[in-house]
This record gives C-alpha cells, structure tokens and sequence, in this order.
C-alpha cells in the first residue's frame, strides 16, 4: 500500500487518517454512490423533471456530506438513442453546484478512465457485437469490482454501484490509500485526470 504522506492527495486529509472519498455515478433512472466498502444505487422510480432532479440531488447530498473528495463521472452524451441529455446535464450540475457549495472538492472522471482502471483497457468488449459492448462491458467491471475488491453489485443498479466504488476506488488509489493492488496497465487510468490540488480547495474555501 502507498503511503499518505507521500501521496499527492495527502493534503486530503493532514491528519494521517484515511480520506472519506465518494464515488458518484450520476443517471436519471439510478445513480451510483459509493465508498470504501459498500455501495448504494438510487432509483427515482416513477420521479420526473424536477422533482427527480431534487430526489438525487438530496441523496447524494446525504452521503456526500462529510466527503474529503468526490469523485463524479462525466456524462457519456454519446451513447447512441439516449434520450433526456439535457435532464441528465441538469442532473449533473445540480450534484456538482451541490460540492461546489459545501466546498467539498470534486474531480471529473471520464468514463473510459473508469473503464481503463478497473479493467486495463477501455474497450474491454470489443471482440463482441457492437449492440452489445456496452451491456458486457458494465458486467465486467462489475465482476471485476467482486474479484479485486471482495463487494459484490447485487440486484437492482448492481452497474450503477460498480461504476460509482471503481471512481471511489480511484479516488483512494490517488490519495495514496488504495483499496487492494492495481497493475500499472489499470493505474495509468489516473494520470488522466484532473485530480484537485490543496492550494486550489483552498482557494474555493
């Protein structure tokens, strides 16, 4: 295991104790929240327009509270027929307005980087059909959550809750205090991200 002290996000938490870091994995039908050890999924059921939109935003904001960072999915606007973009982007904004706020820091991960340090690579499916490469790859990472990790995704949002404990699990990884070893072909994942630094928190307190 790394050590804290050495750790660029060491700053995280000065008094030697493990950071609170908080995976969110935003979506309007189940959005993903986990932490070390466990993982939740919230499902706005029938919930629509606003009123969905104030549901999550006071579920996240609950296990979000007392977080040390929060690391957040970006938005995967690409995926083919999906449709309510511009619901999930309100979705998004109102999480973060939420962080930014509370003065919580947060740090924007993108899919493929949650993809590449749970699994190695960020196609992982890519010798099956293409209508089919998103659903195996959202099962791999969540066996993959189980194998290296020890938490089984179970029943319902059992993706949502893999997708949101790998963002948790990087945010530890960075903030030296990793979850369980991770090659360097899955780590490299974290050199792309933006990870926040302790003048700039500071700077936002």
């Amino acid at each position: 295991m790394s050590d804290l002290a050495s750790a660029p996000g060491a700053w995280l938490a000065p008094a030697g104790r493990s950071p609170l870091v908080i995976g969110v994995d935003p979506s309007l039908t189940c959005t993903g929240v986990a932490g070390d050890g466990w993982a939740d999924a919230l499902q706005s059921k029938k919930l629509r327009g606003h009123e969905r939109l104030q549901w999550l935003r006071a579920g996240v904001r609950e296990r979000t509270r007392m977080a040390d960072l929060v690391v957040i999915e970006g938005a995967a606007y690409g995926h083919g027929k999906q449709a309510g973009h511009h619901e999930l982007a309100g979705l998004w904004w109102h999480l973060t307005q939420d962080l930014w706020e509370q003065n919580i820091p947060y740090v924007v991960v993108a899919p493929s980087s949650r993809i590449v340090y749970a699994m190695g690579v960020s196609n992982p499916a890519q010798h099956y059909p293409r209508e089919q490469r998103a659903r195996v790859t959202k099962g791999m990472v969540r066996d993959a959550v189980a194998e290296r990790y020890g938490l089984d995704c179970e029943g319902a949002g059992r993706y949502d809750k893999a997708d949101a404990f790998i963002l948790a699990a990087m945010g530890l990884d960075w903030a030296g205090r990793p979850l369980a070893p991770v090659p360097d072909t899955h780590r490299r994942a974290l050199d792309a991200v933006p990870w926040p630094s302790a003048e700039g928190a500071e700077a936002a307190a």
